[in-house]
């Protein structure tokens, strides 16, 4: 499947109703389901409350100008507002979009894989809560993020809280019947998402876990780095 075609079946799934839906009340019950009928909880609730002492962890380390990657209701993207700092928001879900300018935060309809402004100059690219599954291939994403982080940034990604290496569909699903189309995500731990960067071209620069939630600093390899955008 190419960029192009995953990028928009992914956004025709995160613009079904289940997800809008749960955005506009504030809360779930909402789930990734996967083909084997398993279960992804999304903890919506969390999303759409202020930044917790996890979240606190992510946006202490940011630095300079920030792209949340996936910033669904955006309460990362608007701390950082609230503090005075340069951040913006892109989110394929038109709801999630709305009620991140609603906090009086920068935000765009936009995918990673399509082109994003300021490219190779942001200082912080965040992939929080589960992001790092963006088109099933967290190798090409962190690929694709060499082109957007400039040559001295980096990436803050969680990781799943357990040792996971795996790609699959999955659909958004309410728990209710309803549900959104096949699309393809990812899930990694610590471990896998360490192996990925560095098949991308990253290193590990950070680890550290709060309240269960794993989290990796990635910087450009020396190679990747000479290669970046603005870099000559």
């Amino acid at each position: 499947m190419t960029t192009s075609t995953t990028t928009t079946t992914a956004a025709t799934a995160w613009r079904a109703d289940p997800y809008t839906d749960a955005l506009l009340a504030g809360r779930g019950p909402l789930f990734l389901r996967r083909h084997d009928g398993w279960l992804l909880p999304l903890e919506v609730e969390r999303w759409c409350e202020a930044p917790d002492a996890a979240d606190r962890s992510v946006l202490d380390r940011c630095r300079g100008t920030v792209l949340d990657i996936g910033c669904g209701p955006g309460r990362l993207v608007a701390a950082l507002a609230a503090e005075g700092r340069r951040a913006l928001g892109i989110d394929i879900s038109p709801a999630a979009v709305a009620r991140t300018a609603r906090l009086g935060a920068a935000a765009l309809c936009r995918s990673v894989f399509d082109p994003l402004p300021a490219e190779g100059r942001w200082d912080t690219a965040l992939l929080i809560d589960g992001n790092i599954g963006i088109g099933g291939d967290p190798a090409a994403l962190l690929r694709r993020l060499c082109q957007v982080v400039s040559r001295s940034g980096h990436v803050i990604a969680e990781c799943a809280p357990v040792d996971v290496d795996e790609c699959c569909d999955v659909r958004v699903d309410d728990g209710r019947g309803g549900r959104g189309t096949p699309f393809p995500w990812a899930r990694v731990g610590v471990r896998a998402l360490a192996a990925h960067a560095r098949n991308a071209g990253w290193a590990v620069h950070e680890q550290w876990t709060v309240d269960g939630r794993p989290f990796l600093s990635l910087v450009l390899q020396s190679s990747a780095r000479a290669s970046a955008p603005g870099s000559r």
